[in-house]
């Protein structure tokens, strides 16, 4: 064909043929050659201008239609837990079409602003218009950040709450949403960005004041992608739901029962009770039950609830707030363990030996009423001998058999030799207006010592029993240090004056010798945090890898379903397995056990960062009117920039940068995580004491900047301006050897 085809004849060449759709697969199947292709490249521009092509890069396609070859966006899940995806950018003017997403084995987890390449197949007589198989995931959405707004001339300037950024971004005039200078926002990258100028971004959301007390969570919340409002199908389900009856359970409601909880505790899912084995073959053994609530008969597969909470994957704490998992009228209320009230949960019998052994275990579904809800404090004031009127009525009955069955437990403790890492947590106690009253280490209680050992059986009696009825769980698993980080540990032992032993297989117990080598030392902080560093991350999977860390075999979360979906996965496949319900595992569920797991262990993570960060600022917050103020601390971590202080009164992290350290130049030796004068031959290592006095406190950011004024007790001496500029010999510091503690 050598005359120029009617823009009717490229519309239908463009539907039928939408993978040749660049102007030179137009010109060639009309023949058109030469200087017709001016005239071509003119028609296909008044397409575009009309709205019926769009252009792409070379190629022209119609804009109510998808190429075969897409990108697109994770757009959520229907009741029936199919995926479905959208146009990344639909500019169409037909509706935006409908795609199911068709996932195969080996695809990864899936998350809302995940950008996809997918190749797409239309259907016909469905209520979506194609099928889409994922080519491959290239990337999350625009990248979204938290910032203070700074107004300009044109615009303004977002300064970025995070700790590590060091660029501002571009705001143009058109993209402030109205936000006001010194306004706390969330803004997302926009395409352009100049190779020598900002990165640019438009501001999607108006947080407030970034000097508000209740900004510093609500800053973690956005930085890191938290959902915190529940949809309204959700609330619905969640406030439609009815409390529990004894139809089909155990009645357990005559059963002491309790809970032990932190005092500020904002849910209660276990409960426990002990008492002496009566069987004469089990002579100084002991029957203990861990109820559990049963949130599987709330949150049924595949509903909205069940939708949303496998998203969140977990709840996150903050010191002023909880990002639930599930609505307050579950979490707060059906689902927690209340004194005096009936609640649905799902327990288990545990019976152990003298020597701490679980011997036998039996899973009941039942209705219990909790006579008490007790705070650790003053159990343990209780067993201490200073029982009150909440305690005094349980202690001979209930509270004592407690700690007696806790005593035969840490037998098998002692025995099975778990990793041994008792850190201390930091509280951060707030003021009704939200401000920092003090800062403080929780006490580690014997109370809270039991309840961890009573969880950690009921954990294991549910992964034996799902493996011993053949029905799939996720594991929690917890995987042996990697070989280099092991090599660091020992060097940081060696540096210390104690040891590590080489070459055979690392198991707790060894790592346990070195931290009671180092305990009741100066060095016991020190070779606990490295000891933390060096294992792995723990998480969630369908294949079991064992727990190092608890010295376990086979391990499941069950105790927590209020708070982790790991645990209301593991909730419905009891009940699949003992056939209690049809609100069990569903097929489904056993599909997408993988993809779950990779789902909710990066949840997972993403809490414990937000966490972590909301806790530096308020720890921020908490000095910022200290600056200037002297405290003492220990050196816990060394990188080439500067060096990282433990501050003891606080737990605040405060950063020495090198260029604060005089004017000789410092040398980073990574392996001996150590910094080195070349001048004055100072040297910084893991451990040191030291005293710094507080330059800089910045709570948007969480940021402590601290000046290095003394090290083992003596005054730091700076190399003067205009020296010798690292020509003069270092003066070697060890890293002072930690006493011999006498046997």
């Amino acid at each position: 064909m050598s005359s120029l085809p009617s823009k009717s004849d490229i519309l239908q060449w463009i539907s039928d043929n939408p993978a040749l759709t660049s102007k030179r697969d137009i010109a060639k199947a009309f023949g058109i050659k030469g200087a017709a292709r001016i005239d071509l490249k003119r028609t296909l521009r008044e397409l575009e201008d009309e709205g019926h092509l769009a252009k792409r890069k070379r190629s022209y396609e119609d804009p109510d239609r998808l190429p075969p070859v897409s990108v697109l966006k994770v757009a959520g899940t229907d009741r029936d837990g199919d995926m479905f995806l959208a146009p990344h950018d639909w500019k169409g003017t037909a509706p935006e079409p409908k795609i199911l997403y068709v996932p195969k084995d080996g695809d990864p987890a899936l998350g809302p602003s995940d950008r996809l390449l997918v190749r797409l197949t239309e259907v016909e007589g469905q209520d979506h218009s194609h099928e889409g198989r994922l080519i491959r995931r290239i990337g999350t959405g625009p990248r979204r950040t938290v910032g203070v707004f700074r107004a300009g001339s044109e615009g303004g300037r977002l300064l970025p709450v995070d700790k590590g950024a060091d660029r501002e971004w571009l705001i143009g005039p058109f993209d402030t949403g109205d936000a006001r200078d010194g306004e706390l926002v969330e803004a997302e990258a926009l395409g352009g960005r100049n190779r020598v100028g900002l990165p640019k971004a438009r501001i999607v959301n108006r947080l407030g004041d970034p000097g508000a007390a209740k900004a510093v969570s609500l800053i973690a919340i956005h930085q890191h992608d938290l959902r915190d409002d529940f949809p309204a199908e959700a609330i619905a389900e969640a406030e439609s739901a009815e409390p529990p009856t004894l139809d089909g359970r155990t009645d357990l409601r005559d059963m002491p029962l309790i809970t032990i909880d932190p005092s500020d505790a904002r849910d209660h899912d276990d409960a426990c009770y002990a008492h002496p084995d009566d069987a004469p073959e089990n002579e100084g053994g002991f029957v203990i039950w861990v109820a559990i609530a049963d949130v599987a008969a709330y949150v049924t597969p595949n509903s909205a609830l069940d939708r949303e909470a496998r998203e969140r994957g977990n709840s996150t704490y903050f010191p002023d707030r909880v990002v639930p998992m599930l609505p307050d009228a579950l979490s707060g209320d059906l689902c927690s363990l209340h004194e005096g009230v009936e609640r649905a949960c799902i327990a288990v019998r545990m019976t152990i030996n003298a020597q701490g052994e679980k011997i036998a275990q039996r899973f009941v579904r039942g209705l219990m009423r909790s006579p008490a809800s007790l705070h650790y404090e003053e159990v343990q004031a209780a067993i201490d001998g200073a029982p009150t009127d909440r305690t005094e009525p349980f202690l001979a009955t209930v509270l004592r058999p407690l700690y007696d069955a806790y005593d035969a437990l840490k037998i098998a403790r002692g025995r099975r030799q778990p990793l041994d890492l008792d850190l201390p947590e930091r509280k951060i106690i707030l003021s009704d207006e939200g401000e920092v009253t003090s800062v403080a280490f929780r006490d580690r209680l014997d109370a809270h010592r039991l309840i961890e050992e009573f969880m950690i059986l009921a954990n294991v009696a549910a992964a034996e029993e799902l493996e011993r009825l053949r029905t799939p769980l996720l594991y929690r698993v917890h995987e042996e240090p990697p070989e280099d980080k092991l090599d660091a540990l020992r060097e940081t032992a060696k540096a210390s004056g104690f040891s590590l032993p080489k070459g055979q297989v690392m198991r707790p117990a060894l790592l346990n010798k070195l931290l009671h080598d180092a305990a009741d030392t100066d060095l016991s902080e020190l070779i606990s945090m490295s000891t933390l560093r060096s294992m792995m991350q723990a998480y969630y999977g369908p294949v079991n890898m064992g727990h190092f860390g608890l010295a376990l075999r086979s391990y499941a979360h069950f105790t927590s379903p209020i708070r982790r979906y790991s645990d209301l996965i593991v909730h419905r496949a009891l009940i699949t397995a003992h056939g209690w319900g049809d609100d069990g595992l569903s097929d489904w569920d056993i599909e997408h056990l993988e993809a779950t797991a990779k789902l909710i262990s990066e949840a997972e993570r993403r809490s414990m960062i937000a966490e972590r960060d909301t806790n530096d600022r308020y720890l921020a917050a908490f000095l910022a009117d200290k600056i200037g103020a002297e405290f003492t601390g220990r050196i816990s971590g060394v990188q080439s920039f500067g060096a990282f202080v433990r501050l003891d009164e606080t737990g605040a992290d405060g950063m020495i940068p090198v260029r604060s350290m005089g004017a000789e130049y410092f040398r980073y030796d990574r392996d001996a995580q150590t910094l080195t004068g070349t001048d004055t031959g100072l040297e910084i290592a893991l451990g040191q004491r030291v005293t710094v006095r507080l330059a800089e406190a910045a709570p948007v950011t969480g940021g402590l900047i601290v000046e290095l004024i003394g090290i083992e007790g003596d005054a730091v001496r700076r190399a003067p301006r205009g020296s010798g500029k690292g020509k003069g010999a270092p003066r070697k510091r060890k890293l002072r050897k930690a006493p011999r503690k006498r046997r």
